[in-house]
């Protein structure tokens, strides 16, 4: 039943980081391959401004999928005419997939493929809406999350619900490191996608449109927001934040005038123990108090 399914599903996949490789890989493992990947542009990276992949790149590359990388998303680079290396024009895709790309998505591109747009978002739409539900999550100590797949529209995390499933973390598990979360999320988010895509191809399953009396939103993370201070927060306080932006923005503090990021810390008898921190301008060392 799926092999005949793999045969003939035509799609896009939309994503840019390793959160979108994870939805990849499971569909993958269930033998879900895209025609075509379109990711972000290469971006200059480190002292040596180096250019760098973004990793769905890598992971297309790999498996021998073409890939774009425009800079503009306005909808000419998927116009009918298609792809050389694809084999049918953009019209003929039975759906895109959109996991983490970063950018918005035009009318024109929403009416591309046969059967819409298909997004993962790591939250229980229509909670936490936005950009950062994961480490909004965490911020906020609901453990109770999850991931929902939705019909893409023009208005952010808005679309229908196709399916949603719920996680619950244990007290021991709790509060979990950024990337911990985030991969089990977009992990569930990729086997929902295996669950539903051949039914909802098929028309068995009818989207359910969001209840906007639920909706809650998060904003963007910047880096000013890792501020912290070690004397005036509680440890608790801190250590949540370390966990929900641990890698970036990360946490820091200010000493002698100087910024000092927390790049490794525990939460030990109630008590806020730093490990490791980059000061500014310099290596990771040792923290001594």
């Amino acid at each position: 039943m799926k092999e005949s399914l793999v045969k003939n599903l035509k799609f896009v996949f939309f994503g840019t980081p390793k959160l979108a490789v994870y939805v990849l890989e499971e569909l993958a493992e269930a033998g879900y391959f895209p025609a075509l990947v379109v990711t972000s542009p290469d971006l200059k990276v480190g002292r040596g401004q180096h250019y760098d992949s973004p990793p769905v790149k890598k992971w297309a590359e790999a498996h021998n999928i073409p890939v774009l990388q425009p800079e503009v998303v306005d909808g000419n680079f998927l116009s009918g005419v298609g792809h050389p290396n694809i084999g049918c024009p953009t019209s003929e895709y039975d759906v895109f997939i959109l996991t983490a790309y970063g950018k918005m998505l035009p009318k024109k591109i929403l009416n591309i493929p046969k059967h819409g747009i298909l997004n993962v978002h790591p939250s229980m739409l229509p909670r936490l809406r936005g950009p950062s539900p994961v480490r909004s999550a965490i911020l906020n100590n609901e453990r109770d999350t999850g991931t929902t797949v939705i019909v893409l529209d023009e208005k952010m995390d808005h679309g229908p619900i196709v399916i949603q499933e719920s996680i619950s973390l244990k007290d021991k598990d709790w509060p979990p490191l950024l990337p911990i979360l985030e991969e089990k999320l977009f992990r569930q988010g990729g086997k929902l996608l295996v669950q539903v895509v051949e039914n909802y191809i098929k028309g068995k399953i009818a989207p359910k449109p969001q209840d906007e009396s639920r909706a809650t939103y998060c904003e963007k993370i910047k880096k000013a927001d890792g501020l912290i201070d070690l004397l005036k927060d509680s440890p608790k306080e801190i250590y949540i934040k370390y966990c929900a932006f641990y890698g970036w923005p990360g946490i820091y503090f200010i000493k002698n005038g100087k910024r000092m990021k927390i790049t490794k810390a525990r939460l030990e008898n109630d008590k806020f123990v730093i490990e490791k921190v980059i000061p500014e301008n310099g290596k990771e060392i040792d923290y001594k108090n």
